[in-house]
């Protein structure tokens, strides 16, 4: 019997352990910010986009157009058991261009900095959803146009 109670306590140390694995936070990390030993290599005014690209490489997002400015975003993701998801930590450097594509500035922003938006949600209520497959088939029978069958 002393050797089954101690196979007992030692499953249930196993189990207990298993438990506590399983429930330990995971971090996932996504995008790249460039280090600032590389940024103090670019000066403002004097650097142009072609510089930017060969010294800290191209961005992850750049603006809507073409020409838009750099924005290099990275962020820390925390998944802690059946929680869902947080954003532990994000940075983003959004470097804007001049004209005549030289560097106009240079910013960094964090998680702190950022605003919570809102979504909303409009949905717009269709009417097939009350109806059934036969309503909906024997509903298009006075719908037909025997002319615009035969391309009159």
């Amino acid at each position: 019997m002393t050797a089954a109670k101690y196979r007992v306590v030692r499953a249930l140390a196993l189990c207990g352990l298993l438990i506590m694995a399983a429930c330990s936070a995971t971090y996932r990390n996504h995008g790249y910010v460039p280090p600032e030993e590389d940024l103090q290599n670019l000066v403002v005014g004097v650097d142009t986009r072609a510089t930017v690209d060969d010294s800290i490489g191209p961005p992850s997002v750049s603006g809507v157009l073409s020409d838009g400015d750099y924005y290099y975003v990275r962020s820390r993701i925390r998944t802690y058991g059946m929680y869902r998801p947080e954003v532990v930590e994000r940075q983003v450097l959004a470097i804007s261009f001049n004209e005549d594509d030289t560097i106009a500035n240079i910013e960094s922003f964090s998680l702190a900095d950022g605003q919570i938006v809102p979504l909303a949600r409009r949905v717009t209520d269709s009417s097939v959803v009350r109806n059934g497959f036969l309503r909906q088939l024997l509903g298009n029978i006075g719908n037909i146009n025997p002319a615009g069958a035969f391309g009159n």
